[in-house]
């Protein structure tokens, strides 16, 4: 695989295509390995080829551009690509975890992993309970994904003293999301801060771990590691990252309420069906009159929430100025985050793709 990638599009076709050709190339390697254990794998191989295709790979493009900004761009960026490309295999592991607690329905335009492992097992008339079966599979496919990325990762290539030295930072990301997640599941049954710590400053804590960490800064931060970066560069990636992060979730969280189905892929009204308890929504039950903020909790969780539900929830949330709010924080977020990477010292290639992926991050509608 030759370099270099446009830094003007970061996340374009090519590098797209180059993250899918390395994952695709995993995965074909683990065909004989499966295969050499029971028939039974290839369903769980090939649900794993299906959900890794698509997707914007902003992990992937934050870790090569952080060793860009660190070293620029290798000659060969093989081993480079399939380190960084071993991020999306923990993305998708994270995903068929999520949707299995969302319930789901689809996942990039497929039926989700515990629906497709359901319907095949109603197919051939299986024992027990479809769904059971359904959300076991997606259990052990999200485990699997999370053994291969570590796999895709320390087979990469790359000069074993910096795979050594990236290590800890790959820790780091794997504990924060599913610590984030620990974080976003309790909050959504009541049962996180005990009244300790606001919803908006609950909400806030949420997003650091489960999205902003895991979405930029590690990303970022383990692209500069693996380019023998500087620490003062590793710090300035958190202090870009985490910002960008927030921003990057909360244009999230907007979307999850306000945006077009047709565009995000996404229901509408998603996240007030699921009870997610979002900085938008934390917002509005703070700012909202009393009465407003009780019906905003009542809809909250519901999954029989029919499109007249969703609009009074989405009345609540713009008439207590949540909307505008949440809107000012992503610009405020967006400038620190330009802030932090204008002070940093950086190859110049590196300065303008992480500068157009920032944009890419919270100027969007999907």
């Amino acid at each position: 695989m030759s370099a270099p990638f446009d830094p003007a599009d970061p996340a374009g076709d090519s590098f797209r295509q180059a993250v899918q050709s390395a994952i695709t190339g995993f995965l074909v390697d683990q065909r004989p390995v499966l295969a050499g254990i029971g028939e039974e794998l290839e369903p769980l191989r090939l649900a794993a080829v299906d959900y890794t295709g698509g997707g914007k790979r902003l992990r992937p493009a934050f870790s090569y551009w952080g060793a860009v900004a660190a070293a620029g761009q290798p000659v060969d960026a093989a081993p480079l690509l399939r380190a960084v490309s071993s991020l999306e295999l923990l993305h998708v592991s994270a995903l068929m975890h999520d949707d299995l607690m969302d319930h789901s329905d689809t996942r990039r335009g497929v039926p989700a992993a515990h629906r497709r492992f359901g319907a095949a097992h109603e197919r051939a008339g299986g024992s027990g309970p479809a769904g059971d079966f359904g959300a076991d599979m997606a259990i052990l496919l999200g485990d699997l994904l999370l053994v291969w990325s570590m796999e895709m990762f320390t087979t990469s290539g790359i000069e074993p003293l910096r795979l050594a030295a990236t290590g800890p930072l790959l820790e780091a990301v794997r504990t924060e999301v599913t610590c984030g997640q620990v974080l976003d599941v309790t909050a959504e049954a009541g049962m996180t801060g005990g009244g300790r710590e606001s919803g908006l400053d609950l909400a806030n804590r949420i997003v650091e771990y489960k999205t902003a960490r895991y979405t930029v800064a590690r990303p970022a931060q383990i692209g500069v590691s693996l380019a023998g970066g500087t620490a003062d560069l590793q710090q300035a990636m958190l202090t870009f990252g985490s910002p960008l992060g927030r921003a990057f979730q909360f244009r999230d969280d907007l979307l999850g309420v306000f945006g077009d189905a047709q565009v995000t892929g996404k229901p509408a009204g998603d996240d007030i069906r699921e009870g997610k308890r979002t900085t938008l929504v934390a917002h509005a039950i703070v700012a909202s009159t009393p009465g407003d903020a009780r019906a905003l909790e009542t809809l909250l969780g519901r999954h029989d929430l029919d499109d007249a539900d969703i609009a009074s929830a989405r009345r609540i949330i713009q008439a207590s100025g949540a909307r505008a709010g949440v809107e000012a924080d992503i610009e405020r977020a967006y400038r620190q985050a330009l802030d932090a990477l204008g002070a940093a010292s950086m190859t110049h290639e590196g300065r303008i793709a992480l500068t157009e992926l920032a944009r890419q991050c919270v100027q969007r509608s999907s």
